[in-house]
């Protein structure tokens, strides 16, 4: 399979669990969420993952995420909900504050100096 081959391959789960989850079919939108390489997927399925109550499932997913683009704000921020919804609360509190702590980081960088 071509790098190409896969990533439309990787899109079509993608789009497919899209569709599935917002039809409320989350457990078919999990399935091809896991068959999908994205990035996007994986928030999706934690999501997905975090609708039908199985945190600590989604927890996993979510920590993954972070493992690969420690940046992720989404992420953390997901896993901040996911440890409340748990009772986790110092956890919580800890992924907000690097959520937040990120998104500042990234508005920063995105802003232009002003001119002199």
């Amino acid at each position: 399979m071509t790098q190409n081959d896969a990533r439309q391959t990787a899109e079509d789960h993608y789009y497919a669990a899209l569709d599935l989850f917002s039809d409320g079919e989350k457990e078919r939108a999990i399935e091809q969420y896991r068959l999908s390489s994205f990035t996007e997927a994986m928030h999706g399925l934690a999501r997905a993952l975090q609708d039908l109550e199985r945190f600590d499932e989604a927890i996993e997913v979510a920590n993954r995420i972070t493992e690969l683009d420690p940046d992720d704000v989404l992420a953390h921020t997901s896993l901040s909900v996911l440890y409340q919804k748990k009772g986790m609360v110092p956890e919580a509190e800890a992924e907000g504050n690097k959520a937040r702590v990120l998104g500042w980081k990234q508005q920063l960088k995105s802003k232009k100096p002003l001119d002199g």
